[in-house]
């Protein structure tokens, strides 16, 4: 009970995908940041559609499976956040003109963002415990779980919609010295959120 309370709070607070709409919207700015948006909330559909099958329970169970995804939702977290580290945070061509070529594709930041959310087995094992409380079981399961779907999803693009919001303000006052250790901060969150992920154990689901 008290893993599925903090997994709640993990939601609710400030977790890899919120991380990532804040880089991109500081980055990139709310139109192109809302790719990003839209590839998280994809994944909250295939997330609950996982555990509707029978994924979350498959990893909830399994030693193996649960450490193949976790391991590749760390190697990606590091990846994304090596990459923030490195950037060198000032202000590009296109953050003055959306139109430029040097804005990433839209289908970039959105696969990007999804695969945030999809290789974090926490995600499963978080609906497998919390969803089924809210599913009656004499009743037909696809428009149940789909209605949850929904609701996950706008709250999930309401608050990353926020830190898209804030870091394309953010930017704005910030300026060149501002970005750099914006992208720090972003960059560090999502380090240490690959550490955290790390170092979870499936028993403590």
């Amino acid at each position: 009970m008290r893993a599925n309370i903090s997994a709640f709070r993990g939601r609710l607070g400030v977790g890899d995908g919120h991380a990532v709409a804040l880089a991109n919207g500081s980055r990139f700015g709310i139109r192109t940041a809302g790719y990003g948006m839209a590839g998280a909330v994809l994944s909250d559909f295939v997330l609950i559609g996982a555990v509707a099958l029978g994924l979350g329970a498959l990893l909830a169970a399994s030693e193996f499976w649960f450490s193949v995804v976790k391991w590749i939702g760390v190697g990606y977290l590091t990846f994304l956040g090596i990459m923030l580290l490195r950037s060198k945070g000032t202000l590009n061509e296109f953050q003055a003109d959306p139109n430029v070529s040097t804005l990433p594709s839209g289908r970039s930041v959105f696969l990007k963002s999804f695969f945030v959310a999809i290789t974090n087995p926490k995600g499963y094992l978080f609906f497998t415990a919390f969803l089924p409380q809210f599913v009656a079981p004499e009743l037909p399961q696809l428009p149940q779980y789909l209605a949850l779907a929904i609701t996950f999803a706008l709250i999930d693009f309401t608050v990353m919609f926020g830190y898209a919001l804030l870091g394309a303000r953010a930017v704005r006052v910030l300026r060149d010295k501002g970005v750099l250790w914006l992208d720090r901060f972003c960059g560090g969150a999502l380090l240490a959120l690959a550490g955290s992920l790390a170092f979870y154990r499936r028993a403590s689901a």
